[in-house]
């Protein structure tokens, strides 16, 4: 697999990991109809996803870029 499409890869995992938690935890609450203890235990579970997914935004953008600059 060449860098760039790794680069890519990476980029559109992140991409989908942090809308799937957007999801999930909007999904929680609209069904809760409340913010209550499972509800935050949810979101911090989701958060850490969301930092996942952001990393993988920035690895993959780092290795787009070391592609182009080569």
């Amino acid at each position: 697999m060449n860098m760039l499409l790794f680069g890519q890869l990476l980029d559109a995992l992140g991409t989908i990991l942090i809308a799937i938690m957007a999801l999930r935890v909007h999904h929680h609450v609209i069904k809760e109809h409340k913010i209550d203890a499972s509800v935050f235990k949810e979101m911090k579970h989701e958060q850490k996803i969301g930092f996942l997914g952001i990393s993988l935004l920035a690895i993959g953008y780092l290795i787009q870029l070391l592609v182009h600059l080569n």
